[in-house]
């Protein structure tokens, strides 16, 4: 009877931190991320999709989408779990998101993935690759991936582990669920979110932003099973990337306030340019 009540306790205590988990991250979050509190992690109003990493860890995401929204853009954070900045700055643009007037002149359908690697973000040290060890960022399905990425990964990182593409693409459920989020939601732009190197990168049709705040662009070439080539090359999808200076270190409140603004009045100029209709699509 002891050891019967001692099971029916342990499994309680599984479901009362599996619901703490889903009810809110921000706990673990702003105790890992830099320059974002318990508050401003809360006022994300994070969603958890039903999507989990290989630890069993919950995606989370955010919509804003105002009524008539003419574009579509899917933002995405920490793909890589160490560039820790990369997830805190897509909690600030949350809140910069949230408080766009409902009557914008364009409205814009966001849709925020600021945690894409929740294993390698909460491991401790955090890890650039996920808990099955593969670089998600290489696990994108790009033309002859079986062929170019695994000769990638010998022949120019010398099997660096911390860039292993995986055994097959789209063989990690973070992956995964990114790639059904390009399918279902079908964006207009993708904003990829790193660091440390300081720099804007670009992949796909149209002519690229010039600059983000003070990052400028310098294109540094695709890379076989990256988003970028997948979303970009493959797809025809703009491809944002951003490159922040710092992997621990956000830049400061205003210049990350700035790159959002100038991030809206790229897509402002391209709206004026003949509308969302010349922006592609994720077929």
């Amino acid at each position: 009877m002891l050891a019967r009540r001692l099971v029916f306790f342990l499994l309680a205590m599984i479901f009362i931190a599996c619901d703490a988990q889903s009810a809110s991250p921000c706990a673990d979050f702003s105790a890992r991320l830099p320059n974002v509190g318990r508050e401003q992690c809360e006022a994300a109003q994070l969603q958890a999709s039903r999507a989990r990493s290989v630890k069993g860890q919950t995606i989370w995401v955010r919509d804003i989408q105002p009524e008539q929204a003419s574009l579509r853009v899917l933002v995405v954070g920490a793909i890589h779990g160490d560039e820790l900045s990369s997830a805190a700055l897509a909690l600030h643009w949350i809140g910069q998101a949230a408080q766009t007037p409902v009557d914008a002149p364009q409205p814009i359908h966001w849709r925020f993935v600021p945690m894409l690697n929740t294993d390698g973000l909460l491991n401790r040290p955090p890890r650039r690759v996920n808990a099955n060890g593969v670089d998600l960022n290489r696990n994108f399905p790009t033309p002859y991936w079986e062929r170019d990425a695994k000769m990638y990964w010998e022949k120019r990182t010398g099997k660096d582990p911390r860039r292993y593409p995986g055994a097959k693409p789209l063989s990690e459920p973070e992956s995964r669920f990114l790639h059904e989020e390009m399918q279902g939601f079908r964006p207009n732009l993708i904003v990829s979110i790193h660091a440390p190197y300081g720099v804007l990168d670009f992949d796909g049709p149209s002519v690229p932003p010039a600059r983000l705040g003070r990052l400028y662009l310098d294109q540094v070439g695709i890379f076989p099973g990256s988003l970028g080539n997948y979303g970009g090359v493959h797809k025809g999808v703009p491809v944002v990337t951003i490159g922040l200076p710092n992997s621990a270190r956000t830049p400061l409140d205003a210049e990350m306030r700035q790159m959002w603004l100038d991030l809206l009045r790229r897509m402002s100029e391209r709206i004026g340019q003949g509308g969302a209709e010349r922006l592609p699509q994720v077929p």
